[in-house]
């Protein structure tokens, strides 16, 4: 057995680094790589999976590439309380978006969990767990197949994290893969308000490199640099935030043991608090929204690559029929959803909010925002706008749902959970349908 030491995580992140850049020139110079905007780290996941230990044995990464997503996920979710300017009291203008984003989150879950207990349990001998593993990855992406398959691990159901990777690198790949042929077929039938064709996508998108004229800078100066790096100090927050997780989640396991808090999730409340102690005291203001946001992309980019990396090739041979099933069904099921309930919810650029919907539902917020480039190139849906307020309120449900779910199963309430969901769910959709009071966008 391996022995474990500092210097398994520097080879194990300079591999990982080093793949990362060779998928950076891979997606320039390759077209049909560009053409599916497949991302960097998801390439170097892959390269890392097939080159690794798992199949060719030619890397020598080691066996925690596992522990690295579940903790890069506490630094990716300790992120999100000090990356939002937006307000919250501009959320009534975007009810149509948190009502139609937060119910078709609720019902992929429960659509999940029910075909998962109800159809292919009973077929297969499945844990009751294995049907949520479609939209952990899907919508929640790899960051939260990783917090998934972490919490899950402490129940002893170690496949749930390779599950659930496995369906967050399909839902990526597909995200944009069948993305594009909706946008051919919506743009024919004149769905979209925005373009006649979508044959082509702009060089930005397809290479990822950003022109000159168009850089942004990654964050604001707020320090002298005889003092302390900006960037140091943003990471600093963000790991305090990430020590305080760990640290409660802990305590609480050792005073109620059968009480399972995943860190990530602690870590999110802990840095919603350190966030409303700053915000009194006047530190917010030193802290940069861009750089910690930065910090963010950077942690979802390594979390991607270590997740895909670690996933178990004897698990998705053992598991892959029914597997196969349930991520039909679930992408099956999300189009249904995404193109009936915009359709109606949402009385203009429907169609160019639903493209944005469907990268963000199956892949991450990226790749519903490439979608969103394409559909919508000068940004007159104002969707993203919409939806970043409307995730101020999305994203505690979505941390709940992820936290809540391993216990919730692991107690054989795996079918009342996916009950709640789906009521829930369909009570938002018939609100969002049908209340003629709600304003107009």
């Amino acid at each position: 057995m391996e022995t474990f030491t500092p210097w398994t995580i520097v080879v194990d992140l300079g591999i990982i680094s080093a793949l990362m850049l060779l998928g950076k020139l891979i997606r320039v110079k390759v077209k049909g790589i560009q053409r599916f905007l497949i991302p960097p780290a998801v390439l170097a996941g892959i390269m890392a999976l097939i080159l690794g230990p798992e199949v060719l044995g030619w890397l020598p990464l080691s066996g925690s590439l596992g522990t690295y997503a579940g903790i890069l996920i506490a630094f990716v979710f300790a992120s999100l309380p000090f990356t939002s300017t937006s307000k919250a009291r501009e959320v009534a203008k975007v009810k149509r978006m948190w009502g139609y984003s937060q119910g078709g989150m609720l019902l992929q879950w429960a659509f999940g969990g029910l075909i998962g207990i109800l159809l292919l349990g009973q077929i297969w001998p499945l844990n009751d767990s294995f049907g949520i593993t479609m939209p952990a990855g899907f919508c929640g992406g790899h960051g939260s197949a990783a917090a998934l398959g972490d919490a899950f691990a402490n129940f002893g159901q170690e496949e749930v994290l390779t599950l659930a990777m496995t369906s967050a690198t399909v839902g990526i790949i597909c995200s944009i893969v069948i993305g594009l042929v909706f946008l051919r077929i919506g743009t024919k039938r004149g769905y979209s308000a925005c373009l006649t064709e979508a044959e082509r996508l702009p060089e930005e998108l397809r290479t990822g490199l950003v022109p000159e004229e168009s850089r942004k800078s990654l964050g604001e100066g707020m320090f002298s640099t005889i003092s302390i790096s900006t960037l140091t100090f943003n990471l600093s927050v963000i790991a305090l935030a990430v020590l305080g997780g760990y640290l409660v989640s802990r305590g609480v396991a050792k005073v109620a043991p059968s009480l399972e808090l995943p860190v990530f999730s602690c870590a999110y409340i802990v840095g919603i608090l350190m966030k409303l102690a700053y915000d009194k005291a006047g530190v917010t203001k030193r802290i940069c929204p861009e750089t910690t946001s930065s910090l963010s992309g950077m942690f979802t980019d390594y979390l991607v690559a270590f997740g895909i990396a670690s996933i178990k090739i004897s698990v998705v041979t053992q598991y892959l029929v029914p597997m196969l099933i349930l991520l039909a069904a679930g992408l099956l099921f999300t189009a249904l959803y995404i193109f009936l309930a915009s359709k109606y919810i949402f009385k203009e650029y429907w169609f160019e909010k639903a493209m944005f919907s469907w990268g963000w539902f199956t892949g991450t917020m990226a790749m519903g925002m490439a979608l969103l480039r394409i559909a919508d190139p000068e940004g007159r849906s104002h969707c993203v706008d919409h939806y970043a307020i409307a995730y101020i309120f999305i994203a505690p449900v979505e941390i709940a749902l992820i936290t809540f779910a391993p216990v919730i199963f692991s107690s054989g309430y795996g079918l009342l959970f996916s009950g709640i969901c789906a009521v829930v769910g369909l009570s938002l959709m018939t609100y969002m349908l049908y209340n003629k009071k709600v304003s107009k966008e």
